[in-house]
């Protein structure tokens, strides 16, 4: 049986509309997970909800325990991932509000751990992340957007950087040269290591703003707030979806 994960970024620390059946407060060999994970029913299929900076948005992208948050998950059962994103616009597509589904990502990370296998390491654990996201769960979000006649961007490039700040203008157009249309702040190692445990993984992101230095003016949170909770709309319409491409 199939079990999809949703994981929460900014905007989507809780799931209304999920009828909770169960909270499971865990613990991993890699410590513990942002949150208890709630297991419950959207639109009448299982799904497990994990907030990824937890209950109250307060564990800083470079903070996340994002080893025990997949481990967590896959314990429970789940076998897909929809990991939802807020990020920022780099290219000229990728505007505030637009949702996207990225095919490919660029890692600027440092000092997170990457592997489940980092003190048990083997010439077997060099796992292939030509692509790292499944096209499978990709192909599902992408129909349903497509069924609701709701835009989405079906291919981009994340850009993962370190956080909790902000970029610099500069450094949005490295990002930019390096071919990336996406800058977020947790997109890695969350998609490997869900590659590494066997787990379908895939991210739907919402664009809350344009990236350092595309836009005239400074950035403003609250401006990326109230476009980040116009955009989680259509995500949670989304998300419905995927579910009810879920076996009961």
């Amino acid at each position: 049986m199939s079990l999809l994960g949703i994981i929460g970024g900014s905007g989507l620390c809780d799931y209304p509309g999920l009828e909770i059946t169960e909270k499971l407060t865990m613990d991993t060999p890699f410590g513990q997970p942002s949150a208890p994970i709630s297991l419950g029913k959207l639109d009448g299929r299982q799904v497990a909800f994990l907030p990824r900076h937890g209950n109250n948005h307060s564990i800083a992208p470079h903070k996340i325990n994002y080893r025990a948050n997949v481990y967590a998950l896959s314990q429970v059962g789940v076998t897909e991932i929809l990991a939802v994103a807020a990020v920022g616009g780099i290219t000229a597509a990728f505007g505030p509000g637009v949702l996207a589904v990225p095919d490919q990502l660029i890692d600027y990370t440092h000092g997170r751990e990457q592997s489940f296998y980092s003190d048990d390491f083997r010439a077997e654990h060099h796992i292939d992340f030509t692509w790292p996201y499944a096209e499978s769960i990709r192909q599902k979000i992408l129909q349903v957007a497509d069924n609701q006649r709701l835009s989405v961007v079906a291919a981009a490039t994340y850009g993962a950087v370190q956080g909790p700040r902000l970029e610099t203008a500069a450094e949005i157009r490295r990002m930019a040269q390096d071919g990336c249309d996406l800058v977020g702040m947790t997109g890695m190692p969350e998609a490997y290591l869900a590659r590494e445990i066997g787990i379908d993984y895939a991210t739907l992101a919402v664009v809350a703003n344009w990236a350092a230095g595309i836009a005239d003016g400074e950035l403003s949170m609250e401006q990326i707030s109230d476009t980040l909770n116009e955009g989680i709309d259509n995500v949670r319409s989304i998300i419905v979806g995927v579910t009810e491409l879920q076996p009961i």
